[in-house]
Formats: C-alpha cells, sequence, structure tokens
C-alpha cells in the first residue's frame, strides 16, 4: 500500500467497466450466445480506442472496409512511435 505511484485501490479499472456494467442494467439483454459475444468485443473495443484516444466510429468503419474488400485487418495494439526491441537471446 506503500509503493509510489501506484493507487491503493481499483478505481480505474472500476471506472473502465462502468460503461459495460450500466449497459447490462438498462438493455434487455441478447438473443443468443453470438449477441453476447458481439457485444463483449464491442464493448471491449470501445473502451480500449478510447484508452488510446483513438476514433472509435473511424476504427470500427475501417474494419469494416478490410472485412468487405479482405484485407488485413486494423489492429487494436496501441501505435508506438519508437520500434520495440525482440528480445534477442
Amino acid at each position: 500500500m506503500d509503493v509510489p505511484g501506484l493507487e491503493p485501490t481499483n478505481n480505474f479499472g472500476e471506472r473502465c467497466l462502468r460503461h459495460a456494467v450500466m449497459y447490462r442494467k438498462t438493455s434487455f439483454g441478447t438473443q443468443g450466445p453470438q449477441g453476447s459475444r458481439f457485444v463483449e468485443r464491442i464493448l471491449t473495443t470501445v473502451t480500449t480506442l478510447k484508452l488510446q484516444r483513438r476514433g472509435v466510429l473511424s476504427f470500427l468503419t475501417d474494419t469494416l472496409h478490410a472485412h468487405r474488400r479482405s484485407l488485413p485487418m486494423p489492429s487494436l495494439l496501441p501505435v508506438t512511435d519508437t520500434p520495440q526491441l525482440a528480445n534477442a537471446a
């Protein structure tokens, strides 16, 4: 609890999940497992993109465009300015 720079609570994680919890409480659920998987994935995607300060609509549009044209899908991994070095052992 006394580690400098480390919060003693999990408020960040709880704030990230709040939107999904509120959606679950106010929606009527899904019609089956496929709908549940879609909701899980879209909420994860939206949260990830918001944390990276990337545009959600543009990412989803690019993803649909790539899918329809059999192009490589855009990545949810954060864009870094410096290349990561592989572990050389």
